[in-house]
């Protein structure tokens, strides 16, 4: 297997990675992870360095090949900074609170909504309109706030829901008087 494409990922200090085959596990001051690469990539540390590597030039060894660096390069970053995702809530009644671990959800229907995290995953409430997702695994968090925002999607009317913080959401006209 030939190196084409060489493509490293720094490990920064207080990190330590483990490379068994296509195996990869990353541990850091955050928690660790650990996941299972393609076996047709060639994986390798060195010099405080992960490299990956394509054995050839087809389009499927290409982005094979960039998905893992841009993976192994989201565990080196959630191990290390962690990973947030913000979502805002508009609505007029529309809050969000904690108890315990749980996120209680008040979206306009007749009972709570009530979502308990995921193993590896945390909420804060700042504030009753804002929710923050906080984790290691980057691909988890997003996975988490996307399910938070499935509950009630922002509306093209008034506005009213759930969504990320800064999203833009186009308002469409209502009925006119004729």
């Amino acid at each position: 297997m030939s190196r084409i494409g060489n493509s490293p990922v720094s490990i920064p200090d207080g990190v330590s990675v483990a490379v068994k085959e296509n195996v990869v596990e990353v541990k850091g001051p955050l928690g660790a992870l650990r996941r299972v690469f393609s076996p047709s990539m060639q994986i390798k540390e060195e010099n405080k360095q992960i490299i990956v590597a394509r054995p050839s030039n087809d389009k499927f060894h290409r982005s094979l090949h960039g998905l893992t660096r841009a993976l192994i390069a989201n565990m080196v970053e959630g191990v290390t900074n962690g990973f947030e995702k913000t979502l805002e809530i508009r609505g007029t009644g529309y809050r969000a609170q904690l108890k315990e671990a749980a996120l209680v959800l008040q979206l306009g229907f007749s009972h709570p909504v009530v979502l308990q995290p995921p193993e590896g995953i945390r909420f804060e409430v700042p504030a009753p309109n804002r929710i923050m997702v906080k984790g290691i695994d980057k691909e988890l968090v997003g996975q988490v706030a996307a399910t938070i925002r499935a509950k009630r999607k922002a509306e093209p009317y008034k506005g009213k829901g759930i969504r990320y913080e800064g999203e833009w959401v186009r308002k469409k006209a209502g009925k006119t008087a004729v």
